[in-house]
């Protein structure tokens, strides 16, 4: 029998597209198109969390302050996206994010977390106080903007299994 394509509130991803818009620096082309972030949630191993100024999920029509996009493929977990509004960072919702991918991650079943950034990311430090440990770099793996290349550094957190 096949499966149908998960069903997701549009006005989410109109809410992930607002954080997006101001969240990624241009000059590192992070930031995904609407297409992409469409397509990667129909997919159907993708997810996704949206928290308000709050730190909490935002009611309906609330904007969402930030958001995190994941998938995951057996015991793994990947992040693939976090993202806060600037307005609303160093206020704990990039941890909150975090806190929901784990708890959402581990509830699917995951007992190691992946992720990747760019070398220099400011984000580092909030992945680190998580419990991320760096495992890998891709040299040269990302190409900005203007061309420049930058390492790519892997992280995994091994969740306890319960």
């Amino acid at each position: 029998m096949p499966m149908s394509p998960p069903v997701f509130p549009s006005d989410d991803i109109d809410r992930i597209m607002d954080v997006m818009a101001v969240a990624f620096d241009p000059a590192f082309g992070e930031a995904w198109t609407r297409r992409q972030v469409s397509d990667a949630l129909m997919v159907g191993n993708c997810r996704y969390g949206l928290l308000d100024a709050r730190g909490a999920p935002p009611a309906e029509g609330v904007s969402a302050a930030g958001f995190f996009m994941a998938r995951g493929v057996l015991d793994e977990a990947e992040l693939l996206l976090l993202a806060v509004k600037p307005e609303a960072r160093r206020r704990g919702i990039g941890n909150n994010l975090l806190e929901l991918f784990q708890e959402d991650s581990h509830l699917h079943g995951a007992t190691r977390l992946l992720l990747e950034m760019r070398d220099g990311n400011t984000a580092e430090n909030l992945y680190r106080q998580f419990g991320f440990t760096p495992i890998g770099r891709r040299p040269q793996y990302y190409r900005g903007a203007n061309g420049a290349r930058t390492d790519a550094l892997t992280f995994e957190k091994l969740l306890a299994c319960v």
